[in-house]
Parts: structure tokens; sequence; C-alpha cells
């Protein structure tokens, strides 16, 4: 049986734009068998609230989203990672957070709990009272003749995030890495329970602040769903713009931090003077560097006046002649290429069973990009390779492609109002999916009758990145998991919530 039959046969409850099926213990069951034998359904994200468990999946051939729920009885529910190996550290999480089990999971060792919590399961209906005290980490083996470990982190020599990184290597060569992190947890669902959408949008605007105009934007996308509201025109073309200024200025960064870990300073330079002159204005334009909390539930916090758009079209004409340098420079310095080439290279068996979203997907031969559900793509572009300079030329191609949206949007802004009030009175839900930069960013919001909000997930796309990392660095030498890392990019803030 097809497992889009199974949720099919579920009973619906109201949720816009894609209904939420809910299944009995039973129905789950089947469903986990379905998965088994039908890959036409991909793992977005699986969550909880109290009594129950929601997982969302993405049909590419449809395209459309499926949201599925279960009760928990006992406080466990079926796993679905020995079927959808995607859902291990959602299963993981919901142990932290909600204080579920997961039966049968692939891993069922804490994630973002490390023991230092006042409270167990705090988002459970009654989180027990916990003395803090650090947990041992614990690791999968790796044995073999000279096998050791290199601990790395949670803090780093860079300007980066917290995560630690657990290597076990064989000489110089890595056969096997574990990525644990949490550092960074804010408690950010349960800042956003009891809230209105308007005031609970700062929190989604920071749960990972390089994606914050994207995961803003699927915050505020569920909450109008939810609310019956659709932002005015010029919103949505505003918040376009943004969306693809955000995507513009993080690849320039992307493709020049890759350089600059294979040791190739130049281009990093040269990237890093066009992603300041686009961060400079869009500051002009829109009062911050990074555009945090200018798209908010109902359209955009700010207009664009003529100058912030002429300093927008300025620097994207900087953008613009840049990028062909930066290609002739990427490939033609011969050590540099020596570093990319056929390194960290992602199974194509891994592809298919994690189904990753944005660059780390597309630069491996998936073709699929989120704007494609709301229309505003019908294609997308890809690269075969699946190695660090397939990743690479994805962002060079997705920058250039930014510029031109970005133009044509520019050029075509419709007049009119920039915010439309959210309505409230009935008790709904909302789901949005946005493509940010690194991927597919996902909200899910639930109302209640005084338009508040009872219960909320966001996902970030590197829930999905941070495995497929771990395999990828396989064979490699420790000196590439610093450019083999960079070319993933995963979010460290925007999975540990």
């Amino acid at each position: 049986m097809r497992a889009a039959k199974v949720l099919e046969s579920g009973v619906i409850a109201p949720c816009m734009p894609w209904p939420r099926t809910v299944l009995d213990a039973a129905a789950w069951l089947r469903l986990r068998e379905a998965l088994a034998s039908d890959p036409s359904l991909d793992l977005l994200a699986l969550w909880g609230e109290p009594g129950f468990v929601h997982a969302a999946f993405l049909d590419i051939a449809a395209p459309r989203l499926w949201l599925a729920s279960t009760a928990v009885e006992g406080g466990r529910v079926p796993a679905l990672s020995p079927v959808r190996p995607g859902a291990a550290l959602f299963e993981r999480a919901l142990h932290d957070l909600w204080g579920i089990t997961a039966e049968g999971a692939v891993d069922a060792r804490p994630w973002l709990d490390h023991g230092r919590w006042p409270v167990r399961a705090p988002l459970s209906p009654r989180p027990l009272s916990h003395s803090p005290a650090a947990d041992p980490m614990e690791f999968l083996p790796a044995e073999g003749a000279g096998v050791h470990q290199i601990p790395v982190g949670p803090i780093h020599a860079g300007i980066i995030e917290p995560g630690h990184f657990r290597f076990h290597v064989q000489g110089e060569t890595i056969v096997r890495l574990e990525a644990r992190l949490g550092w960074t947890h804010k408690g950010t669902l349960s800042l956003l329970q009891g809230k209105s959408p308007r005031v609970a949008a700062r929190f989604a605007a920071r749960l990972s602040g390089d994606s914050t105009v994207a995961h803003s934007l699927a915050f505020a996308r569920a909450a109008e769903a939810a609310s019956g509201a659709e932002a005015p025109p010029r919103a949505t073309a505003l918040r376009a713009v943004m969306l693809e200024l955000e995507r513009l200025h993080n690849h320039l960064n992307d493709m020049g931090f890759i350089a600059n870990d294979a040791a190739f300073a130049p281009l990093h330079a040269e990237a890093g003077l066009l992603r300041e002159a686009l961060l400079r204005a869009q500051h002009q334009a829109f009062g911050h560097r990074l555009m945090m909390d200018r798209v908010v539930p109902g359209g955009v916090a700010m207009d664009l006046s003529p100058e912030g758009q002429a300093a927008i079209e300025a620097a994207l004409a900087g953008a613009a002649a840049g990028l062909p340098r930066l290609l002739r420079m990427y490939e033609g310095h011969a050590s540099l290429q020596d570093r990319v080439l056929a390194t960290g290279l992602l199974p194509p068996a891994l592809v298919a069973a994690f189904a990753p979203g944005g660059v780390v997907g597309r630069a491996a031969g998936r073709a699929f990009d989120a704007r494609m559900l709301t229309g505003e793509m019908a294609d997308c572009p890809t690269q075969p390779g699946a190695d660090v300079d397939a990743r690479w030329r994805q962002r060079h191609a997705e920058a250039l492609a930014a510029i031109a949206r970005v133009r044509t949007l520019l050029a075509g802004l419709p007049p009119g109002p920039l915010t439309v009030s959210l309505g409230h009175g009935e008790a709904r839900e909302g789901v949005a999916l946005v493509e940010g930069f690194r991927g597919e960013c996902l909200a899910w919001l639930a109302l209640d009758e005084g338009g508040l909000i009872r219960a909320a997930f966001l996902r970030d796309p590197s829930w999905l990145h941070w495995p497929l990392l771990e395999a990828a660095v396989i064979g490699n030498i420790v000196a590439d998991f610093p450019l083999i890392n960079k070319s993933f990019n995963a979010s460290y803030s925007g999975v540990d919530l």
C-alpha cells in the first residue's frame, strides 16, 4: 500500500493550506509499513505536543505537504526512524522536550538535554524537577587497530556556534564522526506558546539568525494560514525581495569561506567584499543588515524607499559583476580544485534515504525547491557531483538566479498597504514551507479561539544535514573536515531550538 493511501484514511483536522490527518495506532503502524516500501514521501519533520506526535512529509512529485498525527499511548509511539533515517534526531528531541519515547528507534540517546536543565521534558504536561548535573556524552564505538578519538568543541577557534564533534580516526583518515549539539538551546517552542503571532514572531526570527527572513516568512505564512489572512501584494513582493537577498549574501559568504578553508584567501576576500556591500545596502533599505524583524505576520514592518531601492540595485550590480570573477578565480586555482573535487562525497543511497533540502540536496541531483510548491519556480538547477565542488557551484548558480529574481521583483513592485490584521475566533492551524538559503524552513502553528499560539514547531533544514555531514566525512582526512563542514554549513542554533 502506498503511504499516501494510509494518510488519506485518517480523520481530517483543520489545518491550512494542507490538512492534517489523525491516525489511530493501527494506522500509524500501517503508515510505517508503507513507508518502508514507498519512497514517494520524504520526511520533513517529527515533533510533539502533549498527547500527540506529528509528522510532516513532502511529496515532490505532486508537489504537496502531508501532515500526520497519532495519539501518544503510555508516553510511547512507534518510531519512524527504521524506515526514515532522518527521523532519528527528531525522535531523540521528542524524548528530551516532550518525554515521548519512540519505540524501536534506531538511536535513543539524549540529543538536546545534556542533563543541565532544571526540569526533564519541559514541554510535557508535567515536567519533572531535576537537579542539574552534566550527563556524560555517549558516543558509538569505533574499533580497529590504530583507531583513536579526537574530541573537538563545543568551543571552537573561530567565531562560530558551539557544538561538539567526536572524531574516530585511523592515522589521518576519519572512520567515524558524531556531532553533539544543544549548546544554543533557547527554549524557542515554549517561548512561542501563549503569545499572539505578532509578539511571537521575534522568537521565530531568532531561531537561526542567518536565516532570519526565511524563518520569519515561514512563521508569518503559517500564522496567516491559521488566521485566514493574506498579506497584501506589496508586502508579498517585499518579502520575496528580502528572501532572495538573504539567499544571495549567505551564498557569497559560504563560497568565500569554502575557499578560505582550502587556504585560498583571495577568493574569500573578494566574496566578503561583495557580501559586505549587500549587507550595507540592506541596512540602508530595511534598517537592519540581516533584515531581522522586517517580515511579520500579516505583512512587513517597513516599506522600501526609492533611496533604499537604489542602494539595493547598486549592490546587486556589484554582485552580478563579481560572481563571474569568483568563478574564474575558483576554477583557475589548481590547488583549490584539488581540495574540493571528490571531497566530502555523499553516497546516492543516503541522499535518497534522507532527502535533504537546499544546496546539499540539489548539489547531489535532488531537483526540489520549496518555491515549486507555491508556483514561484517551475524547476531548479542541480549539480551531479555531491561533493564540495558541487555544493560550491550550486551556490554560485543560485546566487546568479537570486540577483535576477530581485531585479524582476524590484522592477514590478506593486503599490498598496504593507500589513493586514490577523483574525481570530476559532481554533485553527496553519503550516508553511519556505525555501531559505539552506533549504526548506517549515513552520506549524496551532492557534486557540483567542488567536494565541497553543502549540508550534519550527524546523530548520539542518536537521537532515547534520547526519549527512557525518557520513560525508568518512574516508576523508581530518584536515579536510573544515572544508566539508563549511560546504554543508548546517545551523547549530536552528536545530538546537
